[in-house]
C-alpha cells in the first residue's frame, strides 16, 4: 500500500518567498468523510538498504525544516487546524534545526547529529520505517528512515530510479508541486481561488516568464538539442519522473488518500471522490523551473531605478557631481567589501565603462509602470490584491533583492584531521511544506543524497555524492538589461531594426468561484504582458521626448531547461571525481549562483550563470537603446541567445585557504546587480570568524557549525556600525541622563557579543532586550537625519528605492519581509559606516563622495546621533514593533520569530530567529575513490 500523507494550502506571500492562504474552514460532513480517509502507512521492512560507496565515515550531517512530509489527507489537515497534531514527520527537524540557537556554544562533533539527520547513504536495518515498490515495480524500491521520513530511492534501472525519484516526490509534495506549476503558467486563482494573495503571486512571476505552451516544449526541445547524449538522457529521466509522479496520484486518488487541498479548493469530491487531479506533464517542468530560476538565480535587473536615482542626483548636484556621488552610493567595486576568492586574482566583469554608449535615460516625470491586470470583475478582495501586486512588481524588479544562503568551506591544510570541511546550504525562506525536499537517490548512473525543489527532485541540487559534496548562494550578477524601444504608429508596435514591428500579446485569464477555503466572492481578471524581441514590456517612458517602453531581457529567458544538464552531471558519480570536475558541471547550469564544492582532499568554488559580452561601452546598470550597436554580441533573438563570457571569466578558485559566502562579492572588479555591497556586509560575520580559525589551525566540524551559528544570531549594525556610532557620541561627555542610559545599555550589549538571543532556550525573551529595542527604532531615525539633509528628500528617497534602509529581523519593510530569518543582507550600513569614519578623521577606501552627518562637523554630527537616540529611547516596545497577523505589538521575540509560512492546510508553531541556511549541511570526507 502507497504511502498516505498528503497535506498544505497557501497563506499569503508577502514577499518573494511567501504564499497564499486559503484553507480556512469545512462543513462537518466533509470531516466525517475526511477522518473516514485511510491513514495507514507501509509495512515496516526487515532489511536496511546497503550505504554503497559512502567515503564520508559518518561525517556528512544535513536538516531540513519543518520535515520531509509535506503531504497531508483532510482529516489530518483538520486535525492540524483544530488540535494542533501533527502528520508523522511533518515538523520533526523543526525543533533540532531551531535547538541549535541555543544549543550551538556546547556542541562536540559526537553531538551534530542532534540538530542535523546523519546523511550518510543508505538506512541500517533497525532504522528502516518503511519499503515500498512504487506501483508494484521490481526495478526500484523507496526505504524511509525512521528519524526523518527521508526517501532512499535504489534503483537496477534508470528509468526504475527516475520513476522512483518521481513517486516519492510525490509522496511528500504533490500539492506543493500543483500549485507552482500552476503559478508558472499565471493560473494559481483558478486553481487555488482568489485570495489576494493567490492573485499577488502569480502577477509577481507572470510578468518575468510569460510564456506560452509552445514556449515551454520549444525550451525543452532546445535544451535536449543542443545536449547531445546529456539531453537525450535528462529528457528520459523527466519522463520517467513524471510516470512516477502520475503513478501515485492514479494510487492516492483510487486509495482516496489525496492531499486533503484538492477537497478544500474544490478539485475533489470527499464524499463521492467525483474531480480529478490533473496527471503532470514535461512542460509543467519547465513552468516550475521558471519559478524558482526567478525567485533565486536570476541576478540583474533595476536598471530604470537606476537611472531614476542618478536623475535625482544630477537635478541635485548638477550631472558632473550628481554621478560621482551616486557612483559613490553604487559602490560597484568597493575596495573595502568582503570577497569570496579573496587571493588577489581578479575577474573582471560590469565594470562602468569610460565613455558610456547608448543610454537611454527617461525623461523626468516620465515613467510608468506598464499595468499587468485587466478587466477585473467581482468587488471582493479588489484593494488587497491591488496592494499585493503592488508590492509583488516591486519585488520583481531584479533578483539582486532575493539573495539569502551561506557557505562556510576550510581546506584540510587548516583542519585537525587534515580534510576539507564544509558547513553550507541554501536559504530558500520557510514554507510548510518547504519549497526543498530531501531524498537519497541511487541507480545507474546516479548516486548522491541531498536537497531538490519540489517538482525537480530528478536530481538531487544541492546535496553529496559519493566521495563530495556541493551547495550554492544565490550571486546576483547581471543578466538582465533593459532595452528602449522606440515606439512607433502606436504605443504597440516599436522600431526593430528600423522596421516598425508589432509587439506580441500574451494573455491568461484567470477566473474563480468561491471555496471553501478561499473566502473571496466570484470573480476573474486577466493578466496582459507585450512582449518585443528584446522580452517583455515593463515600463512606459519618453526619452528626449521620444515615447518608448522599455523591456527586460535575462539571458536565462526562454532557457528555463538549461540547467538539467549541469545537475544531471553533478549526480553522476563517473563525472565528478574532483574539483575540476565539479567546476565543469557548474558551467553548465545557466542560472546566477555561487557553487561550492569539498571532497576529502580539495575544496573549489565556481560562480554560474551566461553572462552576456555586452557591446563596447554598454553600462549594464542603465536602460540602452534597442538597436544593434547596443545589443548583447551575436544576439539571436528567435533563440535569446548571445556570446557569453567564457568559464575562465567567471570567478573560480580550488583549494583557497577557505571560502565565505553570505551573498556578498564574489572577487575582485566582479560588478554585482547588488546594492550594498560596501564595508559593511552581512558576509563580514562569517569572514572575520572563519579567517580568526584558519589563523589558529585544527579546525573541527564542531568550530565551523559554531562559527556559523554564533554569526546566525550577531546583529550586524551591532557588531559592526554599533560602536563606530558610539565613539562618535561619546566623542564629548554625553551630559544628557537619557541619552547617557542608552549608551551605557548599547555598550554593555557590545560587550556581551551584539546578539540576538533568549535569555534561556524556550523562554521567548531577549537578553539585552532594551538595547535591541533601542537600536531597532534608532536606526532608522539616524539613517534619515544622517542623509536626509545633505541629499534632499527626492535623492534620499530615490536611494532608498536601491537599497532599504534596514533589514532587521523584524523589518517587515524589509526586502525579505518579515518573519522571513534572512536578515541584515540590504541596508545602508556601509553608508554610514564609511561616513562617521570619514566624519571622525579614520581612512576610508572607496568612501562616499560628501560627507553627510551633521555636514561633515564631527560636533554637528555627535548632536544630529545624540538626538535621534534621545528619540529612539522613547519609542515604546509597541511602537518598535507594531504588530501583525502572527504577533501582538510590543512582541519583541515573536516580531522577529521565523514562521512557516503555509503553502497548504498543516500549521506549525514559531521558532526563535537565526539567520541561517534552510536546508544546511555539515560534511567532512574522510576518504576519496
Amino acid at each position: 500500500m502507497p504511502r498516505r500523507t498528503p497535506r498544505t494550502t497557501l497563506d499569503r506571500l508577502r514577499t518573494s518567498r511567501r504564499l497564499p492562504g486559503f484553507l480556512k474552514t469545512a462543513s462537518v460532513c466533509v470531516l466525517v468523510a475526511g477522518l473516514l480517509s485511510p491513514l495507514t502507512q507501509t509495512a515496516v521492512a526487515a532489511t536496511g538498504t546497503a550505504a554503497a560507496n559512502d567515503y564520508c565515515g559518518g561525517r556528512c550531517s544535513d536538516i531540513l525544516p519543518p520535515g520531509e512530509n509535506g503531504n497531508a489527507t483532510l482529516a489530518q489537515i483538520l486535525l492540524n487546524q483544530a488540535f494542533g497534531t501533527q502528520p508523522a514527520h511533518a515538523e520533526d527537524q523543526l525543533g533540532p534545526y531551531a535547538n541549535l540557537a541555543t544549543g550551538y556554544k556546547g556542541l562536540t562533533d559526537a553531538t551534530v547529529n542532534t540538530f542535523f539527520n546523519d546523511a550518510s547513504f543508505g538506512v541500517p536495518a533497525d532504522q528502516v520505517a518503511s519499503t515500498e515498490k512504487p506501483a508494484g515495480r521490481g526495478d526500484v524500491t523507496i526505504v524511509r528512515d525512521k528519524k526523518a521520513g527521508v526517501p532512499h530511492i535504489t534503483g537496477t534501472t534508470r528509468y526504475g530510479t527516475e520513476f522512483g525519484a518521481g513517486y516519492a516526490a510525490a509522496e511528500d509534495r504533490l500539492w506543493l508541486m500543483d500549485v507552482f506549476r500552476h503559478v508558472g503558467r499565471g493560473q494559481l486563482t483558478s486553481f487555488a481561488g482568489g485570495a489576494p494573495a493567490n492573485q499577488g503571486l502569480e502577477q509577481q512571476f507572470y510578468r518575468n516568464a510569460p510564456y506560452t505552451e509552445a514556449d515551454l516544449q520549444a525550451q525543452i526541445d532546445n535544451a535536449v538539442a543542443k545536449n547531445g547524449a546529456r539531453g537525450q538522457q535528462a529528457l528520459a529521466d523527466v519522463k520517467a519522473y513524471i510516470d512516477g509522479v502520475n503513478a501515485y496520484i492514479d494510487a492516492s486518488d483510487s486509495g482516496r488518500y489525496f492531499p486533503g487541498e484538492y477537497v478544500l479548493t474544490g478539485h475533489k469530491d470527499s464524499i463521492t471522490n467525483a474531480g480529478t487531479i490533473e496527471h503532470f506533464k514535461v512542460t509543467d517542468l519547465v513552468a516550475l523551473a521558471s519559478v524558482i530560476g526567478s525567485l533565486f538565480g536570476s541576478g540583474g535587473g533595476g536598471e530604470v531605478d537606476n537611472a531614476l536615482s542618478l536623475l535625482a542626483a544630477q537635478a541635485r548636484y548638477g550631472v558632473e557631481e550628481g554621478t560621482r556621488v551616486w557612483e559613490s552610493f553604487r559602490e560597484r567595486n568597493d575596495p573595502e567589501a568582503v570577497l569570496t576568492v579573496h587571493d588577489g586574482e581578479s575577474f573582471p566583469y560590469g565594470a562602468k565603462p569610460a565613455d558610456a554608449q547608448g543610454q537611454a535615460l527617461p525623461d523626468a516625470g516620465s515613467v510608468s509602470r506598464e499595468p499587468l491586470v485587466h478587466d477585473r470583475t467581482g468587488s471582493a478582495g479588489t484593494a488587497a490584491a491591488k496592494s499585493s501586486t503592488a508590492t509583488a512588481a516591486k519585488t520583481a524588479l531584479g533578483s539582486a533583492r532575493r539573495g539569502m544562503s551561506n557557505a562556510l568551506v576550510v581546506s584540510g591544510k587548516h583542519t585537525a584531521d587534515g580534510h576539507p570541511i564544509a558547513v553550507f546550504g541554501p536559504q530558500t525562506g520557510y514554507f510548510a511544506p518547504q519549497l526543498l525536499m530531501l531524498q537519497e537517490i541511487q541507480g545507474p548512473g546516479l548516486s548522491a543524497r541531498g536537497a531538490s525543489f519540489a517538482g525537480l527532485s530528478m536530481y538531487v541540487e544541492l546535496g553529496r555524492g559519493q566521495d563530495y559534496s556541493w551547495s550554492a548562494t544565490t550571486s546576483g550578477q547581471d543578466i538582465i538589461d533593459s532595452y528602449a524601444v522606440e515606439l512607433c504608429q502606436d504605443d504597440y508596435h516599436y522600431l526593430y531594426h528600423g522596421t516598425c514591428t508589432a509587439m506580441e500579446k500574451i494573455e491568461q485569464k484567470n477566473a474563480w468561484k468561491p471555496t471553501t477555503a478561499d473566502g473571496t466572492a466570484e470573480g476573474s481578471y486577466t493578466m496582459r504582458v507585450w512582449r518585443t524581441r528584446y522580452g517583455p514590456v515593463e515600463y512606459r517612458a519618453t526619452v528626449g521626448g521620444k515615447k518608448v517602453a522599455y523591456t527586460t531581457l535575462r539571458s536565462s529567458y526562454l532557457h528555463e531547461a538549461d540547467s538539467i544538464i549541469g545537475f544531471q552531471m553533478l549526480n553522476d558519480p563517473d563525472h565528478v571525481k574532483g574539483p575540476q570536475d565539479f567546476q565543469s558541471a557548474a558551467q553548465h547550469i545557466n542560472y546566477t549562483f555561487n557553487w561550492f564544492y569539498a571532497d576529502s582532499q580539495h575544496t573549489a568554488y565556481y560562480n554560474s550563470g551566461d553572462n552576456p559580452v555586452r557591446a563596447g561601452g554598454v553600462d549594464s546598470e542603465f536602460p540602452v537603446w534597442a538597436q544593434p550597436a547596443y545589443e548583447w554580441r551575436n544576439w539571436d533573438p528567435a533563440t535569446n541567445t548571445a556570446d557569453y563570457t567564457p568559464a575562465s571569466a567567471h570567478p573560480h578558485s580550488v583549494d583557497q585557504d577557505y571560502y565565505v559566502s553570505w551573498n556578498n562579492k564574489q572577487a575582485k572588479d566582479y560588478t554585482t546587480a547588488s546594492w550594498g555591497d560596501g564595508s559593511v556586509h552581512r558576509g563580514n560575520l562569517l569572514d572575520d570568524r572563519v579567517r580568526k580559525l584558519v589563523a589558529a589551525g585544527g579546525v573541527t566540524r564542531t568550530q565551523l557549525v559554531q562559527a556559523m551559528a554564533d554569526a546566525g544570531l550577531a546583529d550586524l549594525r551591532a557588531e559592526d556600525v554599533l560602536p563606530k556610532l558610539l565613539k562618535v557620541v561619546t566623542s564629548s561627555p554625553v551630559t544628557d541622563s537619557t541619552a547617557a542610559a542608552a549608551v551605557s545599555r548599547l555598550q554593555a550589549w557590545v560587550t556581551a557579543g551584539a546578539k540576538r538571543t533568549e535569555t534561556s532556550a524556550g523562554s521567548k525573551k531577549y537578553a539585552d532586550a532594551d538595547a535591541i529595542r533601542i537600536l531597532d527604532a534608532w536606526w532608522p531615525l539616524l539613517v534619515k537625519a544622517e542623509f536626509e539633509p545633505g541629499l534632499g528628500s527626492d535623492l534620499y528617497t530615490a536611494v532608498t528605492g536601491n537599497l532599504p534602509v534596514d533589514e532587521a529581523p523584524s523589518a517587515g519593510h524589509g526586502p525579505t519581509g518579515s518573519h522571513a530569518g534572512s536578515s541584515f543582507q540590504y541596508g545602508w550600513w556601509s553608508y554610514v559606516d564609511k561616513d562617521l569614519r570619514a566624519v571622525l578623521g579614520e581612512p576610508v577606501q572607496g568612501g562616499l563622495a560628501r560627507r553627510y552627518c551633521g555636514g561633515g562637523s564631527l560636533t554637528a554630527c555627535r548632536d544630529i546621533l545624540v538626538g535621534t537616540l534621545k528619540d529612539a529611547v522613547g519609542r515604546t516596545a509597541a511602537q518598535v514593533y507594531p504588530g501583525d497577523d502572527q504577533c501582538a505589538a510590543g512582541d519583541q521575540w515573536c516580531a522577529d520569530s521565523i514562521v512557516q509560512r503555509t503553502l497548504g492546510g498543516i500549521k506549525h508553531g514559531k521558532i526563535s530567529w537565526q539567520n541561517r541556511p534552510t536546508f544546511q549541511q555539515v560534511v567532512e570526507f574522510t576518504s576519496h575513490r
